[in-house]
């Protein structure tokens, strides 16, 4: 039987190394620059580019896509572990080629991309010389997509676009973004949708405001269409597999958000842990008083458990190499996800006393951040439903009244085994 909790040698001396990196190189651009998507600040893009180039000759660029596309093809185990590293800094993702929305919106274009839609959004979308936008959800929309409104109708050699959408995280430095829309509403949502490429200069497309979300970004759009015309050559994948093309980033994207969170998690437990050392009370440090040590018990065996949970996903996802066998694995970890962040990052906030609460350390920033964890992709109520459906998939109905633990009925046939036993035993003397 196989069964490992070791990373093989050669892949872990490529994650020490890029754990390093970002540590001494990468991490002390955040502190300085935090905003990794404004390609307009030539001085962080001049410091950037080099890192890139050591993240290339590791070998580590871009590793969710294949060779062809200047990637290792990693599997979504060495994703998840890379991932860990990187989620310490907000710059390490695009150092490393990988960063939301353009990671996904590549494997988007990876997959359902003709090659004259590569050749002008896919290449320089990985060159790093263009950004994008993932454009999907509505006002009211809320967490059902099958409740979408903006609408493309066909006119001669063109899609037009009416709607408006809103959290389109970074559509300020977009080039271009990947919209899903409804072009059929007399059929089911699911295959009513389609997916389409939108140039961001195009003529009616235009960001309405742009929303501050603490902890997590500046620049979250709201974005109206009036009368957007898209050439029909932008459609991606077949009219009415808008669905079928979403899938092909959201479950690999929830697992390393997850693996991510797990490196700001671990963050913010080592700094509760110093704290605990380092400030005195009257009688000795403040880890030695018992209500700081449950607190780093509890939060020492969330972290672990929540990571061993991720890796697991991130296992089964190359296991099955199908997301819907793994549905109810990816749902239980975006409903850990904010939960864990969120009670970790806030008994940490409370060991630095007044401190923890200022713009000096990270934790409300955290603490927001596992909020938006909670919404993002979808909010932690449907997941838990999709995960509650799942579950019950694998249990069928039994008696009513008298359930399958109900110890009368199992005393009964216990006894019933052990007479025929003894009579066995008895006719063998």
């Amino acid at each position: 039987m196989a069964w490992d909790f070791e990373t093989d040698p050669e892949f872990q001396q490529k994650l020490d190394w890029a754990a390093e990196f970002v540590r001494s190189e990468v991490e002390p651009l955040d502190l300085l620059y935090p905003n990794p998507y404004d390609r307009t600040n030539a001085e962080a893009m001049a410091l950037m580019r080099p890192l890139k180039e050591k993240v290339k000759e590791q070998g580590l660029w871009a590793c969710h896509l294949g060779p062809e596309l200047g990637g290792q093809g990693y599997g979504q185990m060495k994703l998840a572990l890379l991932n860990e590293v990187l989620g310490t800094s907000v710059w390490a993702p695009s150092v490393f080629g990988c960063q939301a929305p353009d990671s996904g919106n590549a494997e988007i274009l990876a997959h359902y991309g003709t090659p004259e839609q590569k050749a002008k959004y896919l290449e320089p979308l990985l060159a790093g010389e263009i950004g994008s936008c993932y454009v999907m959800t509505e006002p009211t929309g809320g967490s059902d997509p099958t409740l979408f409104r903006t609408r493309a109708v066909r006119d001669g050699d063109h899609w037009v676009i009416n709607g408006e959408k809103w959290f389109n995280s970074n559509a300020q430095f977009a080039s271009f973004h990947i919209v899903m829309v409804v072009t059929d509403p007399d059929v089911s949502p699911y295959q009513g949708m389609s997916m389409f490429i939108v140039p961001a200069d195009t003529p009616g497309l235009e960001i309405v405001k742009n929303f501050h979300v603490r902890g997590f970004s500046e620049h979250e759009g709201h974005l109206r269409f009036t009368d957007v015309r898209v050439p029909a050559d932008h459609l991606l994948g077949a009219e009415g597999q808008g669905f079928v093309v979403a899938q092909t980033r959201l479950g690999g994207g929830r697992v390393h958000h997850a693996m991510r969170t797990v490196a700001l998690v671990r963050k913010a437990f080592d700094m509760m842990c110093e704290r605990a050392v380092s400030r005195q009370m009257r009688k000795g440090p403040l880890g030695g008083l018992q209500m700081t040590q449950e607190r780093i018990a509890d939060s020492w065996i969330e972290m672990e458990q929540f990571r061993l949970l991720v890796l697991r996903t991130a296992w089964r996802i190359d296991k099955e190499q199908d997301y819907l066998k793994v549905r109810k694995d990816i749902a239980a970890i975006k409903v850990a996800m904010p939960k864990v962040m969120h009670d970790i990052a806030q008994r940490a906030l409370h060991l630095h006393g007044a401190l923890g609460v200022s713009e000096d350390l990270p934790f409300v920033d955290m603490m927001n951040y596992a909020e938006v964890m909670a919404i993002a992709d979808g909010p932690t109520e449907v997941h838990k439903i999709t995960l509650a459906k799942e579950v019950l998939k694998n249990y069928a109905p039994g008696d009513p009244v008298y359930p399958s633990g109900y110890r009368p009925a199992l005393r009964e046939q216990a006894r019933e085994l052990v007479a025929r036993r003894l009579e066995h035993v008895v006719g063998n003397l």
